[in-house]
Order: structure tokens, then sequence, then C-alpha cells
């Protein structure tokens, strides 16, 4: 058996209202990222991105980290850690300096977007992101890499997402409290857009939608730029909540129905299917029509839906009023763990009018089978992200392990023996 040594190593994480994922990844030579160990435990004390039981976010964390440990046989010290919550807010910014030499250095590109991003920022704000858009060099705009090129003045345009400090604070207490160091915080529908986008998506003009179990979190995208970004405090949840009020059912087994057998569009459904719904207070299961539940799914979801279409509308009509190329010419491209259910693109396409289609991770080899579903795609993109601006340094301990030991440990792990 060949031993691999240390292995260049970067974690994910993903603190969702349902769900904790912890993601080990090994940047392959190629630079492809290898998932060497996952861990995902019931999420306790979030709600809407936010911690309001800091002991129970510990203790799901730390089951979740202890998984991902032993399946990829290494010690994790720091993660990139995504974030969300309504407290997200973004804003598009302009900065201007004049180029040092004849021709445009890095020092000088660095220079225009600490300028552009020196905005005056609320006191409990902090900024989690400068983003670049494009840059100008005198009459000349729209450029994407000025170094090199001459000129006497150059501009940039970015957009800045910010955060909460206290919000950020805590979820950042919950890491610490496990013996974990944050490397970096990354906005989860970031994280996603690295996860499920191409490139050709981001120039054409396209809408990453990710759909959790408390928040939607959603990023615009036109001429290969991030234009937009918002977070909707209403998601998976709303529905599962609908499910068990309308046939009496714990909000557990309305989770499980809702996964198992919910449709976004009731047309879609066999009048013929039915269901065994789980009662209260010791009283026997129903047998309901499977077709019963989906009208009770669709107008929730296309409420939300509708909600997302209308944001859109009013950031078309805003980058339109900036002369920024607004057209979502790629469409929508539906993502997260409630973006899983049956019929939820053609429920959509109906909404937006546009082309959709429910984004997976995409470019990661190794345990693809557990990951390659919209529910990892934050933690998937989290890695990818920290490929793409940490590089290959992440401070993880060296290990030592065979293929034969990690398939050993993964079917213990998903016996449960551990």
């Amino acid at each position: 058996m060949t031993k691999t040594t240390d292995r260049n190593l970067i974690v994910g994480l993903d603190i969702g209202t349902t769900k904790v994922a912890v993601l080990v990844g090994e940047v392959l030579p190629d630079g492809e990222i290898n998932i060497v160990g996952l861990g995902t435990h019931a999420a306790r004390g979030m709600d809407k991105g936010g911690v309001n039981d800091l002991e129970s976010v510990v203790k799901s964390l730390q089951r979740a980290v202890d998984e991902a440990e032993m399946m990829a046989d290494c010690h994790i010290s720091t993660v990139f850690l995504g974030i969300s919550g309504r407290h997200i807010e973004c804003r598009n910014e302009k900065g201007m300096v004049p180029i040092s030499d004849e021709e445009v250095t890095q020092e000088d590109v660095d220079n225009v977007i600490h300028t552009a991003k020196s905005v005056r920022l609320p006191e409990e704000h902090r900024v989690l992101h400068v983003l670049p858009q494009e840059y100008s060099i005198d009459y000349q705009e729209g450029i994407k890499n000025p170094i090199g090129l001459s000129g006497v003045r150059m501009g940039a345009k970015v957009h800045l997402i910010t955060c909460h400090n206290d919000m950020a604070r805590n979820i950042e207490k919950c890491v610490e409290r496990v013996g974990l160091k944050v490397d970096q915080l990354i906005f989860s529908a970031l994280a996603s857009s690295y996860a499920v986008l191409t490139e050709d998506e981001k120039e054409l003009g396209v809408c990453v939608v990710d759909i959790g179990s408390g928040t939607m979190d959603l990023a615009v995208f036109t001429g290969g730029a991030l234009r937009f970004t918002k977070v909707i405090p209403y998601a998976g949840n709303a529905v599962t909540s609908d499910i068990a009020y309308a046939f009496g059912t714990p909000p557990v087994d309305a989770e499980a129905i809702k996964v198992r057998y919910g449709c976004a569009l009731g047309r879609l459904v066999s009048k013929e299917d039915t269901i065994e719904v789980p009662s209260v207070g010791g009283r026997p299961a129903r047998s309901l029509q499977r077709q019963t539940l989906a009208e009770v799914i669709e107008p929730r979801y296309s409420e939300l839906l509708g909600m997302v279409h209308d944001e859109l509308q009013r950031v078309q009509n805003e980058l339109r009023a900036q002369g920024v190329k607004h057209q979502l010419a790629a469409g929508v491209v539906l993502t997260g763990g409630a973006a899983q259910i049956e019929g939820i693109v053609e429920c959509a396409e109906q909404i937006f009018q546009s082309q959709v289609r429910v984004g997976e991770p995409m470019n990661v080899r190794g345990l693809t089978d557990y990951v390659q579903a919209p529910a990892f795609s934050t933690a998937v993109g989290l890695l990818q992200y920290g490929k793409m601006h940490q590089g290959m340094g992440v401070r993880d301990a060296s290990v030592k392990t065979s293929v034969g030991g990690l398939f050993k440990r993964l079917s213990t792990w998903l016996r449960g023996e551990f």
C-alpha cells in the first residue's frame, strides 16, 4: 500500500439550521480537490443563520468534527467557515487612484481596491468580502486585469459584503469552543457559487439561490462579476411547518415526509399514490393521498420562489439604472438541501419565466457519492474557495494513511461503529 504524508488539506465547515457539515479536502497536484473526510450531524441551537443556544451548537459541531477527523485520519485545526443570516448586507462601491508608474502594478491594484472599500460602515458591521468587478484606466472601461497596462488614472468597481460583528463573533465562538481556528468567514451563497456555477454562467448572467432550512441566500452574477447578494430569512423550515400543522404530525416526521414524498408541483403527482402520515399522542398513523401533500407544499414553495423573483426584479432595475449589463441569460441555479424536492425546477420555471436547474457540486473527487448533492454545495464551495484564496498551505497536522485504511474507516463510519 502506498502511503501519503504531509497532505495539503483544506477543511470546510457549514453550520446550518438543521445540519452541521464538515468536509476535509486534499488538494491534489493537478489542483483538483479530493474529499477524504466527511462529518455530518443534526444541528441544534441555530436559527436562520444565527446562534440561539451556544452549548447545543458546540455539541453538534463536536460530533461532526470528530466524524470528519476519524474518516480523514487527521487532526483538524483550522476551517473555512460559512456564514448566513439576515444581517448580511451588500453594496457596490467605486475607487479611483493615480497610477504610480507608467504601467499598472499590483500595488496600484491594491491601492484602488483599498480606496473603493474605504467607505463608512455602521459601527457594528465588518467587511466579509471585497470582490473586484472591473477596472477602468483613463477612458477605457470594463478591464478585467489591469496589471501591465499604461495610463494616468485607474478606477475600480467592487462588491462589498458585510456582516454584523456580534452575529459573526457568536458563530466564531462556537468553532473556537471545539478547539478550532477560523481561517476565514465566507458568505454561504458565495461559497455555493464556487461549487455549482460555471464561468460561462457567471459571464452570461445567473442567480444562484441556496435554499436551506432557515434562509435563502442569493448571489447574482453578470459579466463574470458578483453584483448583488441577499439573505431572505424564510426557507425550507416553513414548508416543514406547514406539513406538520396541516396533518397534525410531529415536525421530525413532517421533515421526513417532505424529503421522501414531497413535490413542489401538484400536477406531477399521481392521484393513486398514497403515503403513511404518523400522528401525535399515540394515535395511529393515517393514509393520505400524496397529491394532498403536494397541495400543501406547492403554495409555500411558490411563495418562497416568488420572494426571490421580486428581489431579482428589483436588482435588475437597479443594475439597469447603473448602466450594468443586467440580463440573467443563464437563468437561475437552485441549490441547498431544500432544492432537492421533486418538481422544484418546473415550479421555479413557471415563476421566473427563465431556465432553471438544480446545482450540484462539481470538480471534486473522492467521496462524491456522499457529497455530490445540493445539500453539500456550501461545504464543497468552502473547499473550492479555500483552495483559490489560501493556496496549498492550510495548517493541518501531517497525516499518514493508506487507501485501504480510508475505505475501512468509511465503511466503519457508515455502520456507525465509532
